[in-house]
């Protein structure tokens, strides 16, 4: 079995940053262990996934209540051995990041009682990317607490757009590229959607995280739109439903709000990437 668990930050700005890394990582967990932890995606068996219920845990070192949003149960592959991966999404650098990572540890290892894989997914400028806690004296080493790291902002975007892989497409917006080059790999991005040709509800959920970390400006949109028209998929592009012709309109938002509701997103997320109004969505919910 392996259980996923995205705890959620105190304040609203992380709370938003949290909920669209759950998300993200809810509806692409196999892409996103495929993309960037290749080695333990080898070992699941990603047929017997399922979501449990959530989990509240009390934080021991401040006394806060961590929900783990999102806790799934798979097999490793030829084998009924139990593995427990915890991902935990950190948009800000944070000197005790590292205890706190060994805080979550115990929780999880205390609750389960099986082997752990935690794994952090740093998405800020700062190079501080620990990933190991360690507990030692003069005369005595009591532990040490290694974890896995993603340090999206070092990695370089170029090695991931031939992969037609919808997690690493959303989170090219996080990595390493320029101001000079935001044009560009907006313009992979799309070609990646095309590619890809998801369902619009997941489509949606790509976009509207994508968006979210990158924007360009007026004049930056004009000279995607110029490259756009330049290129061999220029077509394909602009039939994209959620393409920046098309920011705005009413056209389909309700249709896209109700396959997004069958998928299983959240009226949040949802209303934050189709622009409805919350009680709209909800009376698209009850027609279902």
């Amino acid at each position: 079995m392996t259980v996923l668990s995205l705890v959620r930050e105190a304040t609203q700005t992380y709370t938003k940053h949290d909920q669209l890394f759950k998300e993200l990582i809810h509806h692409f967990f196999e892409e996103f262990l495929e993309a960037f932890f290749p080695d333990v995606h080898a070992y699941l068996d990603f047929a017997t996934i399922k979501p449990l219920s959530e989990e509240v845990f009390s934080d021991l070192h401040d006394g806060d209540a961590r929900r783990l949003d999102i806790v799934v149960e798979a097999k490793l592959k030829k084998s009924d051995a139990v593995l427990i991966i915890h991902v935990e999404p950190q948009s800000y650098q944070q000197s005790n990041f590292h205890e706190r990572m060994f805080l979550y540890f115990n929780m999880l290892y205390n609750r389960y009682r099986k082997p752990i894989v935690p794994i952090a997914v740093f998405s800020y400028e700062e190079d501080w990317e620990y990933d190991q806690y360690t507990m030692a004296f003069p005369f005595h080493h009591v532990l040490t607490f290694n974890y896995r790291t993603l340090h999206l902002r070092k990695k370089d975007w170029r090695d991931y757009i031939q992969s037609d892989n919808p997690a690493a497409a959303a989170l090219l917006s996080k990595m390493g590229y320029s101001e000079e080059e935001k044009v560009e790999v907006k313009k992979e991005f799309l070609r990646m959607l095309v590619r890809m040709k998801l369902d619009p509800a997941k489509e949606r959920l790509i976009y509207g995280f994508f968006e979210s970390y990158l924007t360009l400006n007026e004049e930056e949109e004009e000279e995607l739109m110029e490259e756009i028209k330049r290129s061999d998929d220029a077509e394909k592009i602009l039939e994209l439903p959620i393409s920046y012709e098309e920011k705005g309109k009413e056209i389909g938002k309700k249709e896209v709000a109700i396959e997004m509701l069958e998928e299983g997103f959240s009226l949040d997320l949802i209303s934050r990437i189709t622009g409805l109004e919350k009680d709209v969505i909800e009376a698209l919910k009850e027609d279902l």
